[in-house]
């Protein structure tokens, strides 16, 4: 990496919070001076400001155990969603308000492009991603995420929730059985006599010029990785196992695709099956569902054309009154992630949203099973 590129990175990690906070001002106001709507005026703008906290604190949660926001976005916005926006307890208010499947997956994407990028930054700048593994698991998704989306388009809502349901249902036995725990105290103590990257000369770490953010990074000639991050603490694995992870990123990028998740919660398990440190993996993975969801989320918008029943384009059919609400929710909630991952015990969580992933699933067969009857 060149001193003026190296300089550019350290400045942007530096001030990262500026840029990242800057982000959803300026998708707003694109959003609000050029995107077209199907409504104008502060009643149409400012009909959605109540999903700001709900996404608020699904971003932090997801973001905090590294999983894709869509799993906690879509189910919100078939179950919840129509209660909130229809005022009425009784489902047959509910079909007025309730969201297509596309549409449905379509803000969960945009929504959560916004807060795992955001989240992904704060990693890289805790020096927790792997970017030669990232770019791997990114490359061997982008096919089956993009076939995923196309897919969504053609599949009828008892399928899709019958999909979304088996999805959940998966996720939520990964979650039970993922370690995603931060290590013993013992190994904690050990780590904390490690020496930050760029502090004392005579620490001999690690480096590695084209490094992401602070992080040492050193592979020997076996394909053995050191990686000390910027709390001091460091991480030995190998980049191994690409096969095992190549089959876990194709399933879960074909739900990415279809559903707005699956991507994450395949990703972590199989990255931690092949040794790779839970913290690493966790900071790895969302770069990697960032950038899939980007990707999923230019196919929901501008991919309905390419397949036989999907939709032409329509810009104006995104209902951009919402995202102009979830988007700003989502990067705050990412931002904040790191820390709550820092102050909470992250099994805590992740048991809470392993429950509530299978009773969601449960209520999305019973919907699937409905329609069939």
């Amino acid at each position: 990496m060149s001193p003026d590129a190296a300089s550019v990175q350290k400045s942007f990690l530096k001030y990262q919070h500026v840029f990242v906070l800057t982000a959803p001002v300026l998708f707003i106001l694109g959003v609000y001076t050029l995107a077209p709507t199907t409504g104008s005026g502060a009643g149409y703008w400012l009909e959605y400001w109540w999903l700001f906290p709900f996404f608020l604190l699904g971003a932090t949660v997801v973001n905090t155990v590294g999983i894709s926001g869509s799993a906690l976005f879509v189910p919100f916005l078939i179950f919840v969603y129509p209660i909130l926006a229809s005022g009425s307890l009784s489902p047959s208010a509910w079909g007025a308000v309730s969201l297509t499947p596309e549409t449905l997956v379509k803000v969960g994407l945009i929504s959560e492009s916004f807060g795992l990028s955001s989240s992904a930054v704060a990693f890289v700048q805790y020096g927790l991603v792997d970017r030669k593994l990232a770019l791997a698991l990114v490359g061997g998704g982008v096919p089956f995420v993009v076939g995923g989306a196309l897919l969504s388009f053609i599949i009828p809502e008892p399928i899709f929730h019958l999909l979304l349901g088996i999805a959940l249902i998966a996720a939520s036995y990964l979650l039970f059985t993922a370690d995603l725990g931060h290590g013993s105290e013992a190994e904690n103590e050990e780590e904390d006599a490690v020496a930050a990257d760029g502090g004392d000369a005579d620490s001999n770490l690690p480096n590695d010029a084209g490094k992401l953010g602070p992080a040492g990074v050193e592979t020997d000639t076996e394909g053995n990785v050191t990686r000390v991050d910027k709390t001091g603490d460091d991480y030995q694995y190998t980049r191994g196992g690409y096969l095992r992870r190549f089959a876990n990123y194709a399933v879960g990028g074909t739900f990415q695709g279809l559903a707005g998740f699956g991507i994450g919660e395949l990703g972590i398990v199989s990255m931690l099956s092949t040794k790779v440190p839970v913290r690493v993996a966790i900071g790895t993975n969302h770069i990697v569902v960032a950038l899939t969801a980007v990707l999923a989320s230019v196919v929901h918008v501008f991919g309905g054309g390419l397949v036989p029943g999907g939709h032409s384009i329509d810009l104006a059919a995104t209902p951009w009154n919402m995202v102009v609400f979830t988007v700003p929710a989502t990067v705050i909630g990412g931002q904040i992630a790191p820390y709550v991952s820092n102050a909470l015990e992250v099994d805590t969580i992740k048991t809470g949203v392993g429950w509530l992933f299978a009773v969601i699933s449960l209520a999305l067969f019973g919907m699937a099973a409905g329609s069939f009857i």
